[in-house]
C-alpha cells in the first residue's frame, strides 16, 4: 500500500520579500522574476481589493478579470474570483493584518480567537499560491508585498514553506522618493500616496525592525541592502538564494554591457510577468540598465536630510550606512 506522505505534493514555497515601500523591493521581484523556475505573483496583500474588486490592471496589460493567468489560479483556488468574499477578508484583515496586532501574531501560540482569524485570513492567500505553482509549474512563487503584520499571518500557516528576504534601504533616498509623485498607470493615473519625511521614516524605522519578529517565529530570514544590489546583483541575489536554501540554480541573465564578465554585468532584459499590484516598474518590459537611484544625494534639502538621519541613526549605523 502506498504511503500517503509520500504521495502528498510538497508545500508552496514562498519566498516572501519584506520590508518598507521605495526601498528597490520592485527591482528585487523583477530580477527574480528572470530566473529559471521562478514565477512573480506580486502584491498579493492588495490581490483582493485592486485586483478582485477593482479589476486593475495585471502587469501583462489585462485587466485582472480578464488575465489569463489569474483567471485560472481563481478558478482553482475558489471555483472562481466571483466566489470570494472581499469584505470578509477585508474584516480579517482588521483583526490580524494590521501593526497594532504584532503583539498577538507574533506569539508562537496565539490566543484561539486570533489564531482561528489568522487560519482563515491566511488561508486565501495559502489557496492562491498553491493555484498559482499549479497554473505556472514554478518551483518558487515570489510575494512582494513587503508588510510584515501579513507574513506575520502567514507564518502560522501548515501546508506553506515560507522564507523571507528583508530588502533595505538608505532611509534618506527612501524619504525622498515618497515625497515625489509617481502616478499609478493601473488606476487611471491615480497618484500613489505620499509621506513627508518624518512620516517616511517613522514607518522604515517601523517595518525593518518588526521583520525580526519572524525569525522569533522560526522563519527563514535574510537580509539585502539595495545599494548592494544594484551594485552587483548576482553577488547579492547568490548569497541571499544560498542563505534561505532555496532550489536550483539562481542565475541571473544579465548582460555585459561594459565587457565584464557576467557576474558584473549592469543590464538585464525583463519580460513581461503577472504582477498583481506594485509600483509601476512592473509594467516595464525590455533592456533595463541596473543603476543605483542616489538623486537624494543632491536634491533632498539639508534639512529633512538632518531630519531623517536623526531619526534613524541608531538603525542607520546598524544596517551598515554612514
Amino acid at each position: 500500500m502506498a504511503d500517503p506522505q509520500a504521495e502528498r505534493p510538497a508545500d508552496p514555497l514562498v519566498l516572501y520579500i519584506a520590508g518598507w515601500g521605495r526601498s528597490g523591493s520592485t527591482l528585487l521581484e523583477r530580477l527574480l522574476a528572470e530566473i529559471d523556475g521562478v514565477t512573480l505573483l506580486g502584491e498579493v496583500v492588495h490581490l483582493w481589493e485592486r485586483g478582485v474588486r477593482n479589476n486593475e490592471l495585471c502587469a501583462c496589460g489585462a485587466a485582472f478579470a480578464d488575465c489569463t493567468f489569474w483567471s485560472q489560479v481563481g478558478q482553482r483556488a475558489f471555483g472562481g474570483w466571483d466566489r470570494v468574499d472581499v469584505d470578509r477578508i477585508a474584516h480579517l484583515k482588521g483583526q490580524v493584518d494590521r501593526q497594532r496586532r504584532l503583539p498577538r501574531t507574533v506569539r508562537r501560540s496565539p490566543a484561539p480567537t486570533t489564531a482561528a482569524a489568522i487560519e482563515e485570513y491566511a488561508g486565501h492567500f495559502r489557496a492562491v499560491y498553491a493555484a498559482a505553482r499549479e497554473v505556472s509549474g514554478a518551483r518558487i512563487l515570489v510575494d512582494s508585498s513587503k508588510e510584515i503584520p501579513t507574513v506575520m499571518t502567514l507564518s502560522h500557516l501548515d501546508g506553506l514553506d515560507l522564507r523571507v528576504l528583508h530588502i533595505v534601504r538608505d532611509p534618506r533616498g527612501v524619504a525622498y522618493s515618497w515625497s515625489k509623485t509617481v502616478a499609478r498607470p493601473e488606476a487611471d493615473g491615480e497618484s500613489m500616496p505620499k509621506f513627508s519625511p518624518a512620516e517616511s521614516t517613522a514607518l522604515w524605522m517601523s517595518g525593518n525592525l518588526t521583520v525580526q519578529g519572524l525569525a522569533y517565529r522560526g522563519v527563514p530570514l535574510t537580509r539585502m541592502r539595495y545599494e548592494d544590489l544594484v551594485a552587483s546583483p548576482q553577488t547579492c541575489v547568490s548569497e541571499a538564494w544560498h542563505a534561505l536554501d532555496l532550489p536550483g540554480p539562481c542565475d541571473l541573465p544579465l548582460i555585459n554591457t561594459a565587457e565584464e564578465d557576467a557576474a558584473t554585468g549592469n543590464s538585464i532584459v525583463l519580460h513581461g510577468c503577472h504582477s498583481v499590484a506594485g509600483n509601476p516598474m512592473r509594467f516595464r518590459t525590455g533592456l533595463t540598465e541596473l543603476r543605483p537611484d542616489e538623486a537624494w544625494r543632491t536634491e533632498l534639502a539639508a534639512g529633512p536630510r538632518r531630519l531623517v538621519t536623526a531619526m534613524s541613526y541608531p538603525v542607520l549605523r546598524y544596517f551598515g550606512y554612514r
